[in-house]
């Protein structure tokens, strides 16, 4: 039976000209384990967030996906839930709740399930995985692979037809990540459990895979038997045969008539056969070529290290020595203190015993310590900045650069860390090992003398581990010294100089490659692990084959791969800031002195001051342009004339109601009524399709600031952030909404600041300077630039809030109000009406560029238009 279909496949992100999948084709079959693998940014991941639509991703799609015979479009939501389980890559982003327990009967909870059938279930999951020990521990005490085989126990206890895994073992040491897989193994072999993994580590994967598919550039290039595809990729001498299994490697690189062998198992029986007619030569294994080295550069003495006074250590008196250019490479289980180590040494934390010296000076006196030190974290997202590649890149580079200089470098190491065609994109939506180099790019521009790498290769395709490690190289050769965290056990015996194993906070071991490596059961290769009662010596693929006789193709390293081109990147273009703007500012705010010194008293001192401080932002802040997406064009639709008519006639009239026939007692139940209002109009957006949930959450999240917002200058009185945050909303998502953000955040605020009979107003003026926000930017009444914005925020403050206000302050309290009462509220209140369009004006000046740019880019990349 087919659980899926795929036909002629197709898909291309928004604002990406390169297809990341071209007419994808195959099937998968009830029971199948298929991997699917190729090298960074071939589109591995978009494919299977495909296969789920609650997690696929937005763009141009054609072609066809078919689960269980059925479109999967057409598909049921709670079906899908219930019958498709997704892993990702790192498990914190997956895990919902704090307790063990509660995660397994999160989803059984969430589908409706009755309590007995819950406990039943999760009693079962808990035993099947293993779980019993710590199945009332809290998440956040649970090490990396228990994090990730709580996520599979959690999708497995709603008994999925399919499950899909999107490179779970890479954020596991060795050992997490062959027990993960041996348990996935035993799902699909026991349970019947359709399995799709997308996986770097084919060591394991290809063993007990039925099927691999291979993808190069949103192609698949190869589909069958993990042996035949490694006869297709040796025979095109493709990149991705340097991922192969290391036993299918040595027999393709060796003349034998013996079967391929897959694993370990095989790959020593196959030896063993093939030394019985041929003459093995240890001899021709390489030594070890490292040269010893005695200039140390980073001294670890007795350090200890525990992250709260009554948390026990994680690092326990730790003594380590480092050379000048040198690369030593750190292993270890998840949990065991690797990256506590390095925080350490990049001083992010302190330890409270013991010392640290690097270059013989005490860490703590070094003041210029991150000019000499470059660190690539485990999470490479934790470096981007700013919206696309090219822009990251350049935040790193000194400003006494010029333009060209700057242009130059990127080129350079675009080209190095092939990032060359990701420059225009935004850092978070590239692939994971597209991310990592791009933060390598970013760290190798700082030109650092001392390079700390906390999992560097993780994420990174065969093909670039190569390059990275020519990179690594020159590093070296130009005295750079290297400390790399690793759970990459063949890079770290290819490369390093040194190897050290960490464990329960200190180094237990450490050795040159081959004498580390050498004659360990599991922190060892698998080459070592093949050979090790034939050729103990040999760690590396390289030295069987050398061993048996074979050739190895001398790799050619390219040339640099640096030449110079020039990037074509369109910038924003901003206004310079020119000394004539810099006179006319100089002169407001030497007006603005004058008239604090002179004018205070003076009735109209809080308009003249507001004047001036706008004019001086305009004068010293360089107008900067936005880009807003509208699809529906400058044309009001009928839906948002009827909106706009319900609102100012329905709105008001409630609030009349209620002032006159409750005298204001019911403004609770006004004010809920304002709430249904305000979601008829807002309604209408989605009348002729399906809203997402993300759609509705980031609106959810827009009220959620602005009630925040609210609540934060609480000491301030009338100068928040408030109407700033709903003509935001109005701007980027129409008027509807910006009416809908205002009214709840006027409502749900209010339990902060206190319910009264001002509640229905406020709630009916915020979200009436959303409508027309939505309204007047619609009609480009409104500039692109936040000059615009602050002065239809302060007039729109001004006028539309306190001209609302104002008049209800005396509706509310007086039982006949008068003209000349209206008159005096409207004098009163004007010197906080002033300070209130004032903070409005503030506020939209420092935060509508970026908030508007995110909110763009959340609308495109969601597909959440208008």
């Amino acid at each position: 039976m087919e659980i899926y279909r795929v036909e002629n496949l197709t898909f291309s992100y928004p604002n990406v000209k390169k297809e990341a999948l071209l007419d994808i084709n195959f099937s998968v079959f009830s029971g199948e384990f298929v991997t699917v693998c190729g090298k960074s940014g071939c589109g591995k991941t978009t494919l299977l967030r495909l296969l789920k639509t609650s997690l696929a991703p937005y763009g141009e799609l054609k072609g066809n996906i078919f689960f269980k015979n059925k479109p999967i479009a057409d598909s049921d939501m709670r079906i899908q839930s219930a019958e498709i389980g997704f892993v990702m890559q790192n498990p914190d982003n997956q895990i919902v709740t704090d307790k063990v327990w509660h995660e397994l009967a999160f989803g059984l909870e969430s589908l409706g399930y009755e309590n007995n059938e819950i406990r039943t279930r999760v009693a079962e999951m808990a035993s099947f995985f293993g779980i019993e020990e710590w199945f009332h521990k809290k998440v956040t005490e649970l090490s990396g692979g228990q994090k990730q085989l709580l996520n599979l126990a959690s999708i497995m206890v709603m008994q999925p037809s399919v499950l899909i895994l999107d490179e779970p073992t890479s954020q596991l040491d060795p050992i997490a990540a062959q027990e993960f897989l041996r348990t996935l193994e035993k799902i699909n072999r026991e349970l019947g459990t359709t399995v799709i993994m997308t996986e770097h580590r084919l060591e394991d994967a290809f063993s007990i895979s039925d099927r691999v598919i291979v993808m190069d550039s949103g192609k698949i290039i190869a589909d069958s038997e993990p042996k035949k595809v490694g006869k297709i990729l040796k025979n095109t001498d493709h990149d991705m045969y340097k991922a192969l299994p290391v036993p299918m490697r040595v027999w393709s690189s060796v003349e034998n008539s013996l079967e391929c062998p897959l694993t370990v198992r095989e790959g020593k029986i196959w030896l063993s056969e093939y030394s019985k007619d041929n003459r093995l030569m240890p001899e021709l294994i390489p030594a070890s070529a490292t040269e010893k080295i005695d200039n140390t550069v980073i001294e670890i003495k007795d350090v200890w290290f525990r992250y709260e006074k009554n948390l026990p250590d994680v690092i326990k008196g730790l003594n380590l020595k480092i050379n000048s250019g040198e690369l030593f490479a750190v292993m270890g289980g998840n949990g065991t203190g690797k990256t506590t180590a390095l925080s350490l040494i990049s001083r992010l934390n302190k330890p409270y015993r013991g010392e640290i010296r690097i270059k013989g000076e005490k860490i703590s006196d070094i003041r210029s310590l991150y000019d000499i030190l470059g660190v690539l974290p485990q999470n490479p997202q934790a470096l981007f900045v700013k919206k696309t590649v090219y822009l990251d890149l350049l935040e790193i580079l000194p400003e006494n650069l010029t333009e060209e200089e700057k242009n130059n470098k990127i080129s350079e190491i675009s080209l190095l860390c092939r990032i060359e065609g990701l420059l225009e994109n935004h850092p978070y939506d590239l692939s994971g090992g597209e991310q990592q180099r791009a933060a390598l790019a970013k760290v190798l521009l700082k030109e650092p003398e001392i390079l700390l790498l906390d999992e560097p290769t993780k994420g990174m395709d065969a093909s670039f581990k190569e390059c990275f490690a020519d990179i690594l190289s020159d590093l070296k050769v130009n005295g750079v010294t290297i400390v790399m965290v690793s759970h990459d056990i063949d890079f770290c015996a290819e490369y390093a100089d040194r190897c050290a194993m960490f464990f329960d906070g200190n180094i237990v071991g450490e050795d040159e490659p081959r004498a580390f490596f050498a004659g360990k059961s599991f922190y060892t290769t698998a080459a070592n692990r093949m050979a090790r009662t034939m050729l103990p010596k040999a760690i590396l693929s390289e030295d069987i084959i050398l061993a048996c006789g074979g050739k190895i193709n001398e790799r050619k390293r390219k040339p640099d791969a640096v030449k110079k081109q020039k990037l074509d990147i369109s910038k924003t273009e901003q206004k310079k800031l020119t000394p004539k703007r810099v006179g006319f500012g100089s002169l407001f705010v030497l007006m603005y002195a004058l008239t604090c010194l002179f004018l205070y008293d003076n009735p109209i001192f809080e308009l003249i001051v507001s004047v001036e401080i706008l004019f001086s932002f305009i004068c010293f802040f360089p107008k900067k342009e936005f880009q807003v997406k509208n699809v529906t064009g400058r044309k009001l639709t009928k839906r948002t004339i009827a909106s706009l008519l319900f609102i100012l006639t329905a709105v008001p009239l409630t609030i009349y109601i209620g002032t006159y026939c409750f005298e204001s007692k019911k403004y609770y139940f006004i004010s809920l009524l304002i709430i249904l209002e305000t979601l008829i109009p807002f309604g209408f957006v989605f009348e002729s399709r399906k809203p997402q949930a993300r759609e509705l959450i980031v609106i959810s999240v827009l009220c959620a600031i602005a009630v925040a917002g609210r609540g934060a200058f609480f000491m301030s009185p009338q100068f928040k952030p408030v109407i700033s945050l709903v003509i935001i909303a109005g701007i980027c998502f129409g008027g509807e909404t910006g009416f809908l953000v205002g009214a709840v955040t006027g409502f749900v605020s209010n339990f902060f600041f206190g319910q009264g009979p001002w509640t229905p107003w406020q709630m009916f003026s915020f979200g009436i300077i959303g409508f027309l926000a939505g309204i007047l930017f619609k009609k480009n009444l409104i500039g692109k630039n936040r000059v615009s914005l602050c002065i239809f925020g302060f007039l729109a403050t001004l006028l539309i809030y306190g001209g609302i206000m104002n008049p209800a302050s005396v509706i509310m309290w007086q039982p006949t109000p008068t003209i000349e009462m209206i008159i005096s509220a409207y004098a009163v209140g004007i010197p906080f009406d002033l300070i209130h369009a004032s903070g409005t004006a503030f506020f939209l000046w420092f935060i509508s560029v970026p908030m508007i740019e995110k909110l763009e880019r959340i609308k495109i990349k969601y597909g959440l238009y208008n």
